[in-house]
């Protein structure tokens, strides 16, 4: 079977002001980001990383973003392969993308045919 790949789109909530982890936060968040990474080495294709300011283009305007109005932020990707959705949600769920209270990570399947 050939596996399919998938885009994970990490998202969180829009905060004014967020807090630091304090360093023995951070200290168990970088233990558990490097474990989830090893448990599923070979399902990662791409770690991605942190999106910054966009623009959103259309035929006849661009526009600055993230927008101030949204509720939650498009923060980050990855790109997963698994056999199947299933697979490749148990790979987000387990991310650093959800991590964080509020913050969940879309999986996409991208279609390629």
């Amino acid at each position: 079977m050939t596996k399919k790949t998938y885009l994970c789109i990490q998202r969180s909530p829009q905060t004014d002001k967020p807090q630091p982890p304090s360093p023995s936060q951070m200290e168990e968040m970088f233990a558990k980001f490097h474990a989830w990474k090893e448990k599923f080495a070979d399902s990662i294709v791409d770690m991605g990383g942190k999106l910054g300011d966009g623009r959103v283009v259309s035929a006849n305007d661009t526009t600055d973003g993230p927008f101030i109005e949204t509720k939650e932020i498009v923060g980050g990707y990855m790109i997963v392969q698994a056999d199947s959705m299933e697979e490749a949600a148990i790979v987000a769920r387990e991310s650093p993308g959800t991590m964080m209270p509020g913050s969940s990570v879309e999986v996409r399947e991208i279609v390629t045919s």
